[in-house]
């Protein structure tokens, strides 16, 4: 899953000085955002693991499908809605989307040795603090890569329904290196992407927003990342 690009409104052109300082600011902004949120899906995913009265009820029944869909719907709400909320609102709703995120990330806690969790989340920080450097400091244009990689994005959802039925192992294994090859490279696409933005949209009123959104992309990212990389190197438990 990522984000789509948004069309923001623009203002006068800022000299090279203000832009450097803004976007420094605009990039922390975005990071502040993405870091709290996934302090904040970690520490809901291990305290509803830790308290058999939650999730027993929760992952015993059929309403694990709907706490597994229902952060679409902040990311479906947050897509087509961002330009007709408050920027109160939008934030609210991107804490909420992180906290449903961890409501149902909580059962790899169930599934998932504490320390293969704490190994695969260093490896994925590592991952993608590297590929976020590299799209923020390269000067290659990325956006060329930005097509074939949503291709690949489509095409690893499509596998991983089917798969549902299939129960492929296989298939599992493919479609979880693809996935680690691709998010990885969205992230330095994204990463270059929120740049570009700011730097088209400097002074803009939406630039809070612009943040959040950034955020929102860059979240979803990393935790694909993660839990595509606890498939393959994750130790289950006994």
């Amino acid at each position: 899953m990522n984000m789509p690009q948004y069309q923001w409104q623009t203002t006068a052109r800022p000299t090279a000085a203000e832009l450097d300082v803004g976007l420094r600011q605009h990039m922390l902004r975005v990071y502040n955002y993405m870091g709290l949120g996934l302090v904040l899906t970690g520490l809901v995913a291990y305290l509803v693991s830790s308290v058999p009265a939650i999730y027993g009820p929760i992952f015993g029944s059929n309403l694990k499908y709907v706490v597994m869909l229902a952060p679409l719907a902040f990311v479906f709400f947050l897509s087509f809605r961002i330009h007709a909320v408050s920027s109160s609102t939008a934030q609210l709703v991107f804490w909420a989307f992180c906290g449903a995120m961890g409501l149902s990330m909580a059962s790899i806690f169930l599934a998932f040795t504490g320390t293969s969790i704490a190994r695969t989340f260093m490896i994925t920080a590592v991952m993608f603090g590297a590929m976020s450097l590299y799209g923020y400091t390269t000067k290659a244009d990325l956006s060329r890569f930005g097509s074939f990689l949503m291709m690949g994005l489509v095409g690893i959802i499509i596998a991983s329904i089917v798969n549902i039925f299939l129960g492929s192992t296989a298939l599992q294994f493919i479609v979880s290196v693809a996935g680690v090859l691709i998010f990885t490279g969205l992230t330095a696409w994204d990463t270059q992407r929120i740049k570009e933005e700011y730097a088209e949209h400097y002074g803009s009123e939406s630039l809070n927003k612009m943040a959040l959104m950034g955020a929102l992309s860059l979240y979803l990212n990393f935790i694909n990342m993660f839990q595509l990389l606890l498939n393959l190197t994750g130790s289950r438990e006994e």
